[in-house]
């Protein structure tokens, strides 16, 4: 499929570039999405972060180059990007388990991690709600934070700005100016190339904003899809979604923003929907 085989030209693409800098954008562009989108479809489809999959195969090499090619470990680090030793010993240890210097020694145990390679396995099972709605741009209000282009980072920061606001009374805050369409509050990742990457707790809303950041959601096409239970099972919806619903769906990842609606935000047994934008293929 289509889908399939732009992802795999991506993983070619970190192939080709693996001893340079390796450009998140153009791993969007391959893909027809933006950098963002790739990195929740790779992580969600290969279950390990695309950053831990480049420093897996660099180290597998790495290791390759220290045992066979009788090269210095200065100039190994320096080859995949680690200018400092120290930094390049880290990382070779969190792949391998040893140092770099102990390569050579006879009977060391190392580990490879050849390439991925995309394909289409058959699931679905369990039955997926979901429609499809075009919306008008939206107004939201409320507070952000910044989101890194690697992805893991940011399932540390969004979670700890949730439980703050929730600590302060802010998000009580917000959830008394809800009085627009979606109803719910939103987490919304803002995605604009010409803008940070932000990530926004908020409420759709009319009023007036004082104390708080204003974002005008894009106008899109969106598959929405519901489910509940603890806060955590979004994140399962959402792998399902870019795995099992997206390849074979007659859409691609459009380049809007992100939305989760949770209608009853409680984190023990949450209702929430999962907004993603669609554009239909193109034959």
């Amino acid at each position: 499929m289509q889908w399939i085989e732009r992802l795999n030209h991506a993983i070619d693409y970190i192939e080709e570039h693996l001893t340079e800098e390796i450009d998140y954008a153009q791993l969007g562009k391959i893909s027809c999405c933006s950098s963002y989108h790739f990195q929740r479809m790779f992580t969600y489809m290969a279950e390990v972060s695309l950053s831990e999959y480049i420093r897996r195969r660099r180290m597998s090499l790495a290791a390759v180059d220290i045992q066979n090619r009788n090269l210095k470990i200065i100039d190994v680090a320096l080859k995949y990007g680690y200018s400092s030793p120290t930094a390049f010993n880290r990382a070779f240890q969190s792949v391998h388990g040893i140092a770099p210097s102990a390569v050579r020694k006879q009977g060391v145990s190392l580990r490879s991690y050849p390439p991925i390679k995309f394909t289409i396995t058959v699931k679905g099972v369990e039955e997926m709600n979901y429609r499809i709605e075009s919306k008008d741009a939206f107004r939201i209000v409320g507070v952000s934070v910044p989101l890194s282009r690697e992805l893991e980072k940011n399932f540390e920061v969004i979670p700890s700005k949730w439980q703050e606001i929730t600590e302060n009374g802010v998000l009580n805050q917000l959830i008394g100016m809800m009085n627009s369409s979606p109803m719910g509050v939103l987490g919304v990742c803002s995605y604009n190339q010409d803008e940070p990457l932000k990530y926004y707790i908020s409420v759709a809303t009319d009023q007036p904003q004082k104390d708080f950041e204003e974002y005008i959601v894009p106008a899109a096409t969106w598959a929405i899809f519901s489910g509940s239970g603890p806060n955590q099972s979004i994140q399962e919806l959402e792998r399902r979604i870019l795995t099992e619903w997206l390849p074979t769906s007659g859409y691609e990842y459009g380049n809007g923003a992100d939305v989760e609606v949770y209608i009853n935000p409680d984190p023990e047994n949450a209702q929430y929907e999962v907004w993603i934008p669609v554009v239909q293929k193109q034959n």
